[in-house]
């Protein structure tokens, strides 16, 4: 049997959400989640999105390079992936957002189909 990490690359996992509808890629600027189209670009705080899974990934050379993909879900709708590294690469402002969204227990509802 497989181990469910090694069947899992982040290409797969990426292209498996997109058929989910998760489509946006977001990214955090001034303690906001923002959508990377510059043609609807939308921005959300905390309150405003859910967590709803996330996939973790460790580099192949060195299992300390480490990344997240998380599935978040926003309260309009718009549904979306965010990566961040993992422990000492991690960025901040990425991290400072989505722990808020976990402290207001906006985390991993999985019931996001």
């Amino acid at each position: 049997m497989q181990d469910k990490e090694e069947e899992r690359s982040l290409v797969n996992v990426e292209n498996k959400l997109t058929k989910d509808g998760f489509t946006e890629d977001f990214t955090v600027v001034d303690g906001r989640l923002q959508t990377f189209r510059t043609d609807t670009q939308k921005s959300y705080g905390p309150e405003e999105v859910t967590i709803v899974d996330f996939y973790r990934f460790e580099g192949e050379s060195n299992p300390d390079d480490m990344s997240i993909l998380y599935a978040i879900v926003c309260n309009d709708g718009v549904k979306g992936t965010i990566s961040t590294a993992f422990g000492t690469y991690a960025e901040s402002d990425t991290d400072e957002f989505l722990k808020k969204v976990e402290d207001l227990g906006k985390n991993l509802d999985k019931n996001h189909k």
